[in-house]
């Protein structure tokens, strides 16, 4: 089992001919993902990559080719709100946006057609969606992956491979891994994802990965803590961060009250879930309470 994503999800790529898009094309398909075209205004009637893909000028074009499930979406920031836009317009059921830096007053417009429609957005400035074993939407290594029975929920990149590499090496593995983005405004809360891993079967365990800044990670334990058994281990990064002090390029910035990581951390302790003091610690207490 696995969630939102799977070996036959049909995919397409917004943005595959630039380079980035091209290349974590190919990276997608090495891991046996169902890339079915590409699509960038004004380069339709190409074909790209080893397995020849099409490209379309838009993705209405391709989908009198193809039926699409899911877009992945490579794009410049000042361009990929429109991107995203049209996805949504063309009933496109789950939109990842790998994309960074898209303005803030862009992805406002963004959530509010979000909120009219039946789409799923993951990100942006996020690593996507890998289902160990099956398929990979975006830019998580697939090497690191290996079936089993953890689910991970990340607001940063770089610490949801981590996160992958330690409930694999621990001997746990991973049904999925999905990178949020850390940006101010995103498409799905944590909260969005836990229901996912909640209703998959095969999930036993649910890694959850926060930052300093905001209150997802707060209104995510008091969900947990309503509405989940499965274990859930966090571990929230930032903690030794300055206040006041903005942080990194998710834009993360610590303040007074609930948004610290000191905050956050009592609060998914009263909530019932297992925290990790440390990065490097994610797997081994996982491994602690699931038994």
């Amino acid at each position: 089992m696995s969630i939102l994503l799977d070996k036959n999800t049909n995919i397409l790529v917004q943005g595959i001919t630039g380079s980035e898009g091209l290349f974590h094309t190919e990276q997608m398909l090495n891991y046996n993902a169902k890339v079915l075209c590409g699509v960038t205004p004004g380069k339709g009637g190409q074909v790209v990559t080893k397995n020849q893909l099409p490209v379309f000028n838009s993705i209405k074009d391709a989908k009198k080719q193809f039926d699409i499930h899911p877009t992945t979406i490579f794009v410049p920031p000042k361009f990929a709100a429109d991107a995203i836009i049209e996805a949504i317009e063309e009933n496109i059921k789950l939109i990842v946006c790998i994309s960074e830096g898209i303005p803030v007053r862009d992805m406002i417009e963004v959530k509010n057609m979000l909120n009219k429609s039946s789409s799923i957005l993951i990100g942006p400035n996020c690593p996507g969606i890998i289902t160990a074993e099956e398929s990979k939407i975006g830019i998580t290594p697939g090497f690191i992956c290996k079936k089993g029975s953890i689910g991970i929920l990340s607001r940063s990149g770089t610490l949801t491979y981590e996160a992958i590499d330690q409930v694999v090496n621990i001997g746990l593995g991973l049904t999925t891994a999905v990178g949020i983005g850390g940006d101010s405004v995103i498409g799905s809360s944590m909260i969005d994802i836990l229901k996912h891993f909640d209703a998959d079967e095969e999930t036993k365990g649910i890694v959850m990965i926060g930052e300093i800044g905001g209150n997802m990670e707060n209104e995510a334990a008091k969900w947990i803590k309503d509405n989940m058994n499965k274990p859930v281990v966090s571990f929230i990064a930032g903690q030794t961060a300055p206040k006041g002090k903005r942080m990194g390029h998710a834009g993360a910035i610590i303040s007074e009250g609930s948004e610290t990581a000191e905050a956050k951390i009592t609060i998914l302790k009263e909530c019932g879930v297992t925290i990790s003091n440390t990065v490097s610690e994610i797997g081994s207490t996982m491994k602690r309470i699931i038994g």
